[in-house]
């Protein structure tokens, strides 16, 4: 069941796309990823068990092309699954300021 995003939520759900999209043209951003869990639960981050779940989904995607689906589908969707794991998503880093302004300036017209 598609979930019914509020503005602040579909804005998350547009920077997530675009950080799909970059991983998807370029999977090196995968790394971030990796780079930013092992740093959070290094640093005690409570939410460990979450993060490994991205992490094992990110160890997929760099294994096969169906484990990158996967990924890329929880960073698309607008299922309550998806919205709940971007919750923990560990793309921080990803996109650039230009691409956030982009975001930005989107969600604005959209208002």
């Amino acid at each position: 069941m598609p979930y019914d995003p509020g503005p602040a939520d579909a804005a998350r759900l547009k920077m997530f796309r675009l950080i799909a999209d970059k991983i998807e043209r370029d999977p090196v951003w995968l790394q971030t990823g990796l780079d930013n869990i092992a740093r959070w639960i290094a640093n005690g981050a409570t939410q460990q068990e979450k993060l490994r779940e991205w992490e094992r989904m990110i160890l997929a995607a760099k294994e096969s092309r169906e484990g990158m689906e996967v990924l890329l589908r929880a960073l698309r969707e607008d299922s309550e699954r998806a919205v709940f794991l971007r919750n923990f998503a560990p793309f921080a880093g990803v996109l650039d300021q230009g691409e956030h302004e982009i975001i930005d300036e989107i969600c604005a017209f959209a208002h």
